[in-house]
Order: C-alpha cells, then structure tokens, then sequence
C-alpha cells in the first residue's frame, strides 16, 4: 500500500479517537457496535471528503472467534491477524511511561478510501516491540482483555500516546473527538502540553490551560449505565501512569474518589452528546449538570446495503449511495422489484445458513431476525417467553435467524446461549431456528438483508441508539422493536414498523416489563405481522418501501457527520 504522511498533514484534521474501530471483516478490531459505528464514521468521512482522521489499538488478537458446541456452550478461540498484511507500517516512535518502565509505541496506517476521491488514515498503535518489556509488547494485544491494571495501560497507549503519536506524526489538530471514555486520557495529555510557565502565573490553579483543552474537545457518550462507565481507583493509577499531572489536578476533572474517564472526558470537552434523542435525556440524569447534546447515530448506507437492493436502488435512485437523503424517493421503486430483491438477499442467507449449519429455511415462510451482543438487557430471550404461545402462533408459518457473542466474562450471557439452543430444539418440530456462530460484519449483512422483520428487544431504557435496525432499513426489512433507542424516532406504527410496549416515559428500568412486552409482541406477530405477510403482500411491500424512504433516506452516517461538522467540529 503507498502512503505518504505529506498527503495529510498539509491541513489541519479532526482526529478521531476509539478503542475499536470495525472497518473490515480481516481487520478484527472491533467487538461489536461500538467498533462498527466508529468504521461507519469514517467511510462517511472519506466519502464527505471531512478533514477526519482516526486512531486506535492494532488488537493483534482481535476480539475472539466464538465456536459455539451442540449444546450452545460458547468457546473463545484466538483470532490473530497480522497487521503487516493489511497495513503499512511508519518508522515514527513515541513513548509513554507505565509502572515506571519506558513503552514504546508505533503506528500502522491504513487508508480508507472512497470513490468520490476522499481518504481517511486510521493510525493502529502497537506497543509488540523488541525495546519493551514482554509484559508491554502485550498491551496492545487483546481487546477488552485482561483485568483493571491492563485496561488502564491500553487506555494510556490510546489516549496519551495518540496524541505523542499525532505530533510526532507532524499533524496540526483542530479538534480531538473521543468516541467514550476509553481514550480521555488524551485530555491529560492536552494540559500537559498547554502547561503554562509557573513563573507567570500566581495563582497555581490557573497553571492548567482546561479552558484551551475544553476547546479542542469532543466527547460522545454510548453508555446509559452508570456502572458502564470506566473506573479506576486512584492506587492502580498512581501504580500505572505516568505522572503527567499531579494527581489533585487529575481529581479535579476526573473525580475524587476515583478516576472517572467519562467525567474526566466532560470536565474537559466543550461539546458533549449521546447517540440518540433519548439517550441524551438519560444521560442528563446520569451526570446532572452537564450540558449534553444528542446526534442520533446512522450507519453507512453503502456498506449496510445487500448487492441485490444496490442494483434496484442504482436503478431507480441514481446517486443514492453518496446523497442517502435521496432514499426519500424509494417509491418510485416498483413494488415487485423491491420485494424480488428482497427474496434474492432471503436466498443468499439461506445459503449461507445451510454451508455453515447444514439446516434448509423455506424462503416462503416469514423470518425473524435477531443479531447483537448475548447478554442480559438485551433480552434476547423475550420472543420465547411463553413457548406454548409462541408455538401456537408460529407453528409452520415463523422461522428465526439468530447471532450474537457473549462477552468472555458474562456467564448470564452465556448462559442466555445455551437456553436458546434448548429451546431451538424443543421448537424443531414447530419453528425452525437457527443461531449463527462468529457473527461478524459479513454475517451480519447477510442477516440484516434476509430477514423479513428485524427483532430488537432491550430493557428500556438501556438501549442508548443501537444500529442494526438501520442496517436492516437500507434492505427494506421491517423493525419490530421497543421504543428505545433510535426507534424512538423511526417508529411510526404500521407505517415504518411496529412497536413493542408502551410508549418510553420512564428513565429507568420499570417492574413487569417482561411480561407486559411479551404479551404486546405476540399480539402483534399474531394479529397483525404474521397474516399481513401471508395475506396482504402489498402492504407490506409498501412499508418495505417505507423503510427505506422514510428510515434508511435520515438515519445513515453521511447525515450524522454532516451534524457532528455543523454542531461540534466548526464551532
């Protein structure tokens, strides 16, 4: 790959900062939405020609490769990569101090590219160095691996050496974009660099620059749980980092008791927001006092789009792929030609399913699908939760596609697993459903394509955006989820999707939720989806339509980074 550092440094950028960034299926550093939304801002940014670039860990032994047994236990298997293959390495070093040894960083860059001529570079930090300690060149190995002391040394690599990194890179930066906590560490750094001489200054507290850091910062928030946000008591940061300030100056914007990367990130941004309407109400009561924004997350229409619906949309919306807005036009797709294009991605998942699991789906019968992280708020057990009902109803006339990884350390989401794959098997002679092992970026095209309605179930209000609901949009497969997150915003009833339970008032989890959504969702699949599919086609080519037209046309990445330029970047 040719690379020039001269090429993008001759203006001042954005740089963008994430501890995961998913940008390709070989390039296993991401995990799961976190990653993919970050990928998706970037081939945005390329495709706006933004003046953005990226930085982030190299993970050279990715998340895991899940492996999942006949009984639906999960097994974790390395997935190694080597980054030599995919990207190109710069001779540039830094360095960061972590329990008092020296640990250098390098830099590969990967460039992406797109048609409309823009390029971003996404710098990979790697700490695999024969100068460093074996114990260091492992810091950047694992993502979200090993314990409190080693996340700590990851976010130290990806905050503070990114931005050493950054300048030793020559770039002038204009704004720093922190993408969650992991990377606020950068913030520390930023008053390191803008200390100002103690001689001038009396009053010592004027000594750090925060109003200049403030300006230079800008933090987004995915996190609707407090106890989601990173923490680390203030002996194991005295133990790790460098003292790039005094600890009391570190309190003073990080908390004081213990280091709070959020807050950390909030005292020290000038723009702060959440990744949905409502999730910036949720997070305003979470961290009363801040003022806190919201840009509703989109995914990146191109990538999240099936061969067979780019070709109707090529078709009939020339221009699509870079102008998402102009989706608003999807009615000017003929219905048959929609709904064949639809049957084609139906197909290329059922191929797809029965080389990997050997089962055979009937494309004639209605498909659920239900893809995303194993674990408890998810609720992914709430479509079973009367068997026999669900029986009754979908017997012979439902089958459901699923995937999705626990977390190594979440037991309840294994477990979660397991009790599908007991229920798979109860309902074999009834509905057939087949669970997807290793979900991943090209697996999850698949699903989100070739499913005909798109299931998504969290707790209220847990869900601070989610996007696979989106990526199913672009192939007009319908959404029947909670009003949480981003359907909050998308849901009309029975005109772009439907609805499960109430409308969302509370801020918190409520009593009896389970129940009184289970019910709300087999009376819907009962009474209204399952015999529109069977008996009334064009309607529900129409909202097929709708989908696109109405959801994919405003919640895609080009339309968020436009707000994110607009709202934090210019200012």
């Amino acid at each position: 790959m040719a690379f020039k550092l001269e090429d993008f440094t001759k203006e001042p950028k954005i740089a963008y900062f994430s501890m995961e960034i998913g940008l390709r299926n070989d390039i296993p550093t991401y995990s799961g939405g976190l990653g993919i939304l970050a990928g998706d801002t970037i081939k945005s940014a390329a495709d706006l020609s933004l003046p953005l670039i990226a930085v982030t860990l190299v993970s050279r032994k990715g998340y895991f490769r899940q492996r999942l047994t006949e009984k639906g236990t999960q097994i974790e298997e390395p997935c190694g990569w080597e980054p030599s293959r995919l990207l190109f390495e710069l001779p540039q070093r830094v360095s960061v101090w972590i329990e008092g040894r020296q640990v250098w960083i390098r830099a590969w860059v990967y460039v992406v590219e797109s048609i409309t001529g823009g390029r971003v570079p996404v710098f990979f930090l790697d700490t695999d160095l024969d100068e460093n300690a074996p114990q260091d060149r492992e810091i950047t190995h694992y993502l979200y691996g090993g314990d409190l002391a080693y996340r700590l040394k990851q976010e130290a690599v990806l905050g503070i050496g990114g931005v050493r990194m950054l300048g030793e890179l020559g770039f002038e930066i204009k704004k720093y974009h922190m993408n969650e906590g992991h990377s606020s560490l950068l913030t520390v750094e930023l008053l390191r660099r803008f200390r100002k001489d103690i001689e001038e200054v009396w009053d010592e507290r004027l000594v750090w620059d925060d109003e200049r850091v403030r300006s230079l910062c800008i933090f987004t928030t995915h996190t609707p749980v407090e106890a989601g946000h990173d923490r680390f008591p203030y002996d194991l940061v005295k133990r790790i980092l460098e003292p790039v300030v005094p600890l009391h100056v570190l309190q003073r914007f990080g908390g004081e008791e213990v280091l709070n990367m959020t807050r950390l990130g909030f005292n020290l941004s000038r723009y702060i927001n959440g990744v949905a309407k409502k999730h910036g109400e949720v997070s305003k009561q979470l961290f009363p006092g801040y003022v806190i924004h919201a840009i509703t997350n989109g995914v990146h229409s191109y990538t999240w789009t099936s061969a067979p619906i780019k070709r109707v949309l090529d078709k009939y919306i020339p221009g699509w792929a870079n102008e998402p807005e102009l989706l608003v036009r999807a009615g000017r797709i003929p219905s048959d030609e929609l709904w064949d294009a639809h049957m084609e991605a139906k197909r290329i998942l059922f191929q797809y399913i029965k080389e990997a699991t050997g089962e055979e789906l009937n494309p004639e019968i209605l498909t659920i699908g239900f893809a995303r992280r194993a674990t408890a708020y998810k609720r992914p057990y709430l479509l079973f939760y009367d068997i026999e009902r669900l029986k009754r109803i979908g017997s012979g006339r439902l089958q459901i596609v699923m995937a999705g990884k626990a977390h190594p350390k979440d037991e309840p989401g294994k477990k979660i697993i397991e009790k599908i794959f007991e229920i798979k098997n109860t309902l074999r002679d009834h509905i057939r459903i087949v669970y997807l092992e290793n979900y991943n970026m090209d697996i999850a095209l698949k699903i989100v394509s070739g499913v005909d309605v798109w299931l998504n179930t969290p707790l209220r209000p847990l869900e601070a955006s989610g996007t696979s609901g989106m990526k199913a949009a672009h192939n007009g497969v319908i959404n029947f989820s909670v009003l949480d997150g981003w359907w909050i915003e998308g849901h009309i009833e029975g005109y772009t999707g439907w609805a499960i339970g109430p409308m969302p008032t509370a801020n918190h989890p409520e009593p009896d939720t389970d129940k009184r959504d289970a019910e709300d969702l087999y009376n819907k699949l009962e009474n209204v989806i399952i015999p529109m599919f069977y008996e009334n086609r064009h309607i529900w080519t129409k909202i097929m339509e709708n989908s696109i037209g109405k959801i994919a046309y405003y919640f895609n990445s080009h339309r968020m980074m436009r707000r994110y330029v607009t709202e934090a970047y210019i200012k």
